[in-house]
C-alpha cells in the first residue's frame, strides 16, 4: 500500500479522536495532545509546554519505511531524539501497533487500538469522589499529621517524653508501611520502565537502573583460580579485595572467577518537581478557603500530607549530584 493512502487513513483516524484525548510517548511517557492536523503535517503540544510542534508528513513516511525495512517490526529505541510522538501518532492507524513493554512498533493486518491514547485526565477535585484508600500508610499518615499539629516541632526539646514516643512510633509506622507500598509500586514499575529512560509523572520522575554488588568467593576457590593463572599463593597470602583486583589486572581471569556477582534492577527517583507540588498545594488551599464541613477536613488532611512530602523531598539529591560530591571529596 502506498504511503499516501496510509497517510490519509491516519488523518481520518486523527479526526475521530475526542477533542480532549491525551496521547503519551512510548518510551519517556510524556503526555501531549494533537491540536490540528493538516494536509502535510500534524500539530501537537506537550501537556506542560505552550509550544506547538509540527510533525511533518515526510518524517512519518520515513518511519513507515523503516518499519517496512525491518519486516514490519521497528525497535523504538532506534528513533532519533524527539521523534517518539511520530510513533504514537502513527499507532492511531489501525494497521500499526505499539508494544510499550517490548518497545516496538509493528505493522499488522489486524485492526488494533493504540495503548498510548487515553481520555483527558481531569484535575478538578470537585468532580472526583473522594474515598479513603484501604492501605495502612494512609491511616498512619493521618494520625501522624494530627500528632504533628498538636506539638511545636520547632521546640521538640520542650516536648514531654510520652508525646515524643507517640511521634516516634507514628513516624516509624509511616516509614515502614510507606516502604512496603513503595516496594509494591516499584515491582509494577520495573515491568514498565526501559533502562535509563526516565519516566515523568506530575510530581517527579523515576528511571530503571541496575545495582551491582560483588563479594569474594571462598578463599580456597580464589587462591586456586589465581594459582591456575600463574599467580603464586604466597603473593596473595590472605585473600584481600585490593590484592585480588591488582592480580586480575595481570591475568586472563574474569571477575566471575573470583567474585560472586549480584546485579539487581531497581527503580530510583530521578527528579522531583517541587514547583508542581507547590502549585498543587496552593490549589488545594484556595479550594479549602471556599469549602466548609467534612470535605474541608479531608482537604486539610491532604494539604498537610503534601506539605510533609514537600519538606522531605527538598532534601533529595539526585544520583548524579551524589556522585559529583563524592568526586569533589
Amino acid at each position: 500500500m502506498p504511503f499516501t493512502t496510509t497517510w490519509h487513513n491516519l488523518l481520518d483516524n486523527i479526526d475521530e479522536l475526542p477533542p480532549d484525548a491525551t496521547l503519551v510517548t512510548p518510551l519517556s511517557n510524556k503526555a501531549f495532545q494533537i491540536t490540528d492536523n493538516q494536509e502535510h503535517r500534524v500539530l501537537i503540544q506537550y501537556r506542560d509546554d505552550d509550544e506547538t510542534i509540527p510533525l511533518q508528513k515526510d518524517q512519518f513516511e520515513t518511519l513507515y519505511q523503516r518499519i517496512q525495512d525491518t519486516h514490519g517490526e521497528f525497535e523504538l529505541d532506534r528513533l532519533p531524539r524527539g521523534a517518539e510522538p511520530y510513533a504514537t501518532v502513527l499507532s492511531l492507524h489501525p494497521r500499526f501497533e505499539i508494544d510499550d513493554r517490548e518497545a516496538t512498533i509493528t505493522e499488522s493486518e489486524q485492526s488494533t487500538g493504540s495503548p498510548l491514547v487515553k481520555a483527558q485526565e481531569t484535575t478538578d477535585d470537585a468532580d472526583q469522589e473522594r474515598e479513603e484508600p484501604d492501605v495502612d500508610v494512609y491511616t498512619d499518615a493521618l494520625l501522624l499529621i494530627d500528632a504533628l499539629e498538636r506539638h511545636d516541632l520547632a521546640a521538640l526539646e520542650d516536648t514531654e517524653t510520652p508525646a515524643l514516643v507517640n511521634l516516634y512510633t507514628l513516624l516509624s509506622d509511616v516509614q515502614r508501611n510507606a516502604n512496603e507500598l513503595r516496594k509494591e509500586i516499584r515491582s509494577l514499575l520495573l515491568d514498565r520502565l526501559h533502562h535509563d529512560q526516565p519516566v515523568s509523572g506530575q510530581f517527579g520522575s523515576v528511571q530503571r537502573t541496575t545495582r551491582r554488588n560483588r563479594s569474594l568467593k571462598d578463599d580456597e576457590l580464589v587462591l586456586d583460580a589465581f594459582e591456575s593463572a600463574g599467580i603464586e599463593r604466597e603473593r596473595l597470602t590472605t585473600v584481600d579485595a585490593d590484592k585480588v583486583d591488582d592480580a586480575l589486572d595481570v591475568t586472563q581471569l574474569s571477575e566471575t572467577d573470583v567474585y560472586e556477582i549480584d546485579e539487581r534492577e531497581y527503580v530510583r527517583k530521578a527528579d522531583v518537581n517541587e514547583d508542581e507540588k507547590e502549585t498543587r498545594l496552593q490549589g488545594l488551599k484556595d479550594q479549602l478557603a471556599a469549602t466548609e464541613g467534612e470535605e474541608a477536613d479531608q482537604l486539610r488532611d491532604e494539604i498537610d500530607e503534601l506539605e510533609d512530602q514537600i519538606a522531605e523531598l527538598t532534601e533529595f539529591r539526585s544520583g548524579r549530584s551524589f556522585r559529583d560530591s563524592e568526586a569533589s571529596g
